[in-house]
């Protein structure tokens, strides 16, 4: 049996550009547990929020389009990564969030979480590539963060 996971009060979800992944699950945890973590999300780089991504939150009543893309470093610049957890969701940001925080006292966990932009077919076909990452993220955010 492994340790007990410390106490959790801030959580960052990173991805690659904070577009996508990292964003859907900024919001499902700010829907679930925005009362009692502060949560806030990054990429390497910076984009603009997936359309699809407002669409596949929208159809479970989180509300998305307001979300402000941010990088690691601006985070890090503003906040100093003050952070107990960080989550990330792609491999470049894994390798980023622990060259980052190799001096710091945080816990930094890998979610392997496929990208759905990168599914092709028609509309439907990539909303239901969108539906299963932000349902995986959903088990995998309540199951790591309930109290």
């Amino acid at each position: 049996m492994g340790e007990p996971h410390r106490k959790i009060q801030a959580v960052l979800f990173a991805c690659a550009m904070n577009a996508i992944r990292s964003p859907m699950a900024e919001a499902i945890a700010r829907h679930y547990f925005g009362q009692s973590l502060f949560i806030q999300s990054a990429g390497i780089r910076k984009g603009e929020i997936d359309g699809f991504t407002i669409a596949v939150l929208s159809e479970i009543g989180i509300d998305a389009r307001e979300h402000k893309p941010h990088t690691l470093e601006e985070l890090a610049e503003w906040e100093g990564l003050n952070f107990d957890l960080i989550v990330t969701l792609s491999p470049e940001a894994h390798h980023a969030a622990l060259e980052l925080t190799r001096t710091l006292a945080v816990d930094v966990e890998y979610w392997p979480t496929l990208d759905p932009s990168l599914i092709e077919g028609n509309r439907e076909e990539r909303l239901e590539a969108y539906r299963a990452v932000r349902d995986r993220l959903i088990e995998q955010i309540i199951a790591r963060l309930k109290p």
